[in-house]
């Protein structure tokens, strides 16, 4: 492949038929022989030059295939500033081949172990934090900086998201390159669904005949010509969501990278918003056959399936483009921003900044945004759908940050809420991730909102229905303790305002009535503080101790906070095992200190999200870890001597 002969002091060009008989023995001796791709992904050299291949039409789908299975494999990250003009190389690629260079790219710029999934613990994450700092950018974000410096290479992968599929490639070139994974893969399970779709159309409809054997003729029964090529719709689509998948994936990492802020002005500027809002009927959650969703081997809810795995990306695409951003205006058209500042205009209160920002010619065009839309198929989801979790976390990206009142009635107007409650309450939920997905969505769509709690109590009208909401919160404190929170934020508020309406809801709202009550509180509390360890703290369940320090806030506004550490060590003693919560409160609050006073963006989270100032969150913090026992707002001061534990070291075990 890389010969050193030299003729007449020329090197010996080596012809692309000869190259793919090189990858065909190299792709088939990795997977028939073990230890051979390892071995070859040991070889950083090669495999750089594997990409200089990939300029030639006629090796590229080989060479793509070799590379994705070694860097699967590959123990450290290859570097893509190292590959030979890789602006020229992937500059000169068509639409094709862009598409499927994205399942290369996929494994370049994700981190290999991110440290991100909410399993991780926050210990080891800040400690591989620390280390990546010392260390300068790793190997995925120097990727990630080198494709955006490619001219016009975010623009085409908004083109190829968006582009619908009467525009994708031709019927004989799309032909051509089938053939090849049909020669070069014939047991690959893309090409096994979508010749099984084929199969099933051509029965139904004999003008469609996909790969006719060679030397075929009329005489042996085969259409003409022209049917002879025509393509299945089917295949089409599965081709072109096939496509999408990657390129979804891609823009969605590039979008949660270190240059967010420039990938989310190229994408709203190339319109991939609105045209995934065009294409969200007729292809992302279009109307299919079962039998078009399945591969081979798998089941019809299986997370596998093309057309789910689609409808997934996309709703994580919208959660990362939405969070903490004001871009996400984009999801509506001009007339539901219209509707948002009559909303504002209503309730007398001033209009969003971001939404009077919002360039109206990059929004979404038709009847309905992105968003209007996400909402409907949201309220028509079987119960046991697995959309739901992804659902929910999409349109609680859009009310994150600041809350937004005019944001909040958007989405209360078009029903949400009774959804929600419907769901929690009615289908009673079993699966812990949709209800964690759901309570946090009804705590951003409810905090501080009048209206919302009136809603709320409309629909909670009977003690019964109560008691199974009540159930629903109190199996997992893990996923229901934003609701918690929100609520008990709110009830601060409206407790400190004089309104007629908000008088009216305080004295009538079940909800509200029962965070109410002391001996609720500190229930809550209790359980809040004892189900996390600093050792077992993840981003999934840090929140419970937020949630735990808003209540304890709250409390010293009132300048209550020493009855409620004093009702602590009574329940405490009445487990019989004084001292085990309030050591580990204090080890808790000991760590918070370190993790959040050198991370600019969870203090913002926290600030913007609860309205209450983070020099409170830190005094607050401080005043309990004072270690003056005559302090009535300790915590050491309610921990007895022979029972003290607090200077444990946080290490990872």
């Amino acid at each position: 492949m890389r010969p050193t002969i030299s003729i007449r002091g020329q090197k010996l060009k080596i012809s692309d038929e000869m190259s793919k008989d090189c990858l065909s023995i190299l792709y088939n001796t990795c997977v028939c022989t073990e230890g051979v791709t390892k071995r070859l992904a040991e070889k950083n050299d090669f495999v750089i030059f594997l990409f200089t291949l990939m300029t030639s039409k006629k090796t590229f789908l080989q060479t793509a295939t070799l590379i994705e299975d070694i860097l699967g494999v590959k123990k450290e990250m290859i570097r893509l500033d190292e590959v030979p003009n890789l602006s020229s190389l992937v500059s000169n690629f068509d639409q094709q081949q862009l598409a499927n260079f994205c399942r290369i790219l996929a494994v370049t710029i994700s981190e290999m172990d991110t440290g991100n999934d909410d399993k991780h613990t926050l210990l080891a994450k800040n400690a591989q934090q620390k280390k990546s700092l010392s260390l300068g950018p790793s190997a995925a974000e120097i990727n990630q900086a080198a494709l955006l410096s490619i001219p016009g290479f975010v623009e085409r992968l908004c083109k190829l998201a968006t582009r619908k599929v009467s525009e994708s490639t031709g019927t004989a070139s799309f032909l051509q390159e089938l053939e090849e994974w049909y020669t070069w893969l014939d047991n690959a399970l893309v090409l096994d669904a979508l010749m099984r779709v084929a199969n099933e159309e051509s029965e139904h409809n004999q003008a469609s005949i996909v790969f006719p054997p060679p030397g075929a003729s009329e005489e042996n029964g085969l259409p003409h010509t022209s049917a002879r090529t025509q393509l299945p719709q089917s295949m089409k689509i599965m081709h072109e969501i096939m496509y999408k998948l990657e390129v979804l994936y891609v823009l969605c990492v590039l979008l949660m990278g270190r240059q967010r802020n420039q990938v989310h002005r190229m994408i709203a500027e190339f319109k991939l918003i609105p045209g995934l809002n065009n294409l969200f009927d007729k292809l992302i959650w279009r109307k299919h056959s079962a039998s078009a969703l399945v591969l081979h081997g798998h089941n019809q809810n299986c997370d596998c399936s093309p057309d789910i795995t689609l409808k997934i990306q996309f709703l994580r695409l919208l959660q990362s483009f939405s969070d903490h951003h004001e871009n996400k205006y984009l999801l509506l058209n001009n007339q539901e921003l219209n509707e948002l500042s009559a909303i504002s205009l209503k309730a007398n209160i001033p209009e969003v900044e971001a939404v009077l920002n919002t360039d109206r010619s990059l929004v979404c065009d038709g009847k309905r945004g992105l968003l209007t839309r996400l909402l409907q198929v949201m309220k028509k989801e079987p119960a046991e759908s697995s959309f739901r979790f992804w659902q929910a976390r999409a349109v609680e990206s859009f009310l994150r940050g600041t809350t937004s009142y005019a944001d909040q009635m958007f989405l209360l107007k078009r029903g949400l809420l009774e959804h929600i409650l419907y769901c929690i309450v009615d289908s009673e939920c079993k699966s812990r991730d949709v209800l964690q997905s759901y309570f946090d969505l009804l705590g951003e769509l409810m905090k501080f909102n009048v209206d919302a709690f009136k809603r709320f109590n409309k629909y909670i009208n009977t003690d019964a229905k109560f008691q199974v909401f009540l159930k629903q919160i109190n199996s997992s404190l893990v996923d229901s303790n934003m609701l918690v929170r929100c609520v008990t934020l709110s009830l601060d508020r409206f407790e400190n305002q004089v309104d007629m309406k908000v008088a009216e809801v305080l004295s009538e709202c079940r909800l509200l009535a029962y965070i109410s009550q002391v001996p609720t509180q500190m229930s809550f509390l209790f359980r809040l503080i004892n189900i996390i360890h600093v050792q077992t703290l993840t981003q999934e369940n840090v929140s419970c101790l937020n949630t735990s320090l808003v209540i304890l806030m709250l409390a010293r506004r009132k300048e209550r906070l020493p009855l409620y550490l004093r009702l602590l060590q009574r329940m405490e003693h009445s487990k019989k095992y004084p001292g085990f919560l309030l050591n580990n409160f204090h080890n808790l609050l000991r760590f918070w200190q370190q993790h959040y006073l050198h991370k600019d963006k969870d203090s913002t989270c926290l600030e913007n999200s609860s309205c209450i100032s983070f020099s409170y969150w830190k005094e607050t913090v401080s005043i309990l870890l004072n270690p003056d026992r005559q302090s009535p707002s300790a915590l050491v001061s309610y921990i007895e001597e022979p029972y003290m534990d607090i200077d444990r070291d946080f290490t990872e075990e």
